[in-house]
């Protein structure tokens, strides 16, 4: 849809705003593009409509819209939108109305059920391009940098490793063998010990982790534990989470939001990008 041009100069206006809102909030470079893109198509589409301002836009409208979607052909592969196209153009809607409630305008009536996620599968793997995007918005999850490279080292410990999030949770500063480019894994599934092999870049996020960010954290130095929360701790199977869903949040994307999170380690079947 980036090929579309709005001729409307409020709606212009707003598109460059919408884009520059999501990128102070932190979204990712992905979030920053697919989001405005749909926007976009939406705002095009009520052009061609004869809709020029927002307060002419109803309901009905954006169901009518809505239909278009799923009828209209999908311009990367043969067939209709996929489920989660669909879903992606309906959360760019709703985060434009929340953008519009931020600025002390009128949010649109967005009234559309959530399309049905996908069945349990193959599909619920992370592609690589989904990998990057993860990385990409752990570079500014946080407004401390400590946290960020906390995040990165989470995902080392998951994609590179291939941890499930109990054994990442479970990992003490001693498990990580630098010189030999080890992780050991002490809280393995059936309380299996193992080893498991880190390329050198990877291992340089988790070093740097280590000797850098996580001295920044409360009492860091009075703990074993790998992975450390804010007061000091072991950082919990329901934090680790927590922060993963915010790296899911920032990508943007609606796709990876649809996959569970232990999914995450499937990827390692994949070829390494990192």
């Amino acid at each position: 849809m980036k090929k579309l041009k709005l001729e409307n100069r409020s709606y212009k206006e707003l598109l460059i705003a919408f884009k520059d809102w999501l990128g102070i909030l932190g979204y990712s470079r992905s979030a920053k593009e697919s989001y405005p893109n749909c926007l976009k198509e939406f705002l095009h589409n009520m052009e061609e409509k004869g809709h020029y301002k927002l307060d002419a836009i109803t309901a009905t409208t954006i169901k009518d819209y809505y239909d278009y979607l799923k009828e209209r052909p999908n311009q990367r592969t043969d067939g209709a939108l996929s489920k989660a196209a669909l879903n992606q153009h309906q959360q760019a809607l709703r985060k434009f109305n929340e953008y519009l409630k931020k600025h002390n305008g009128k949010p649109m009536p967005v009234h559309l059920r959530a399309e049905a996620k996908k069945e349990e599968g193959w599909q619920t793997v992370l592609t690589q391009e989904e990998i990057k995007e993860l990385f990409e918005a752990a570079e500014h999850s946080y407004v401390m940098r400590h946290v960020c490279l906390r995040d990165k080292a989470m995902l080392v410990a998951l994609y590179s490793c291939g941890l499930r999030v109990n054994e990442a949770v479970h990992l003490d500063r001693r498990d990580i063998l630098f010189d030999r480019e080890l992780v050991f894994v002490r809280k393995g599934k059936n309380y299996k010990e193992r080893f498991v092999p880190i390329n050198y870049r990877n291992l340089k996020i988790l070093e740097d982790y280590l000797y850098d960010a996580r001295l920044e954290f409360y009492k860091a130095n009075e703990s074993e534990a790998f992975f450390i929360g804010q007061q000091g701790k072991r950082l919990g199977r329901q934090s680790f989470g927590n922060r993963l869903g915010i790296l899911v949040k920032l990508t943007g994307n609606s796709e990876l939001k649809e996959k569970r999170l232990h999914h995450i380690r499937c990827a390692i079947a994949l070829p390494h990008i990192f």
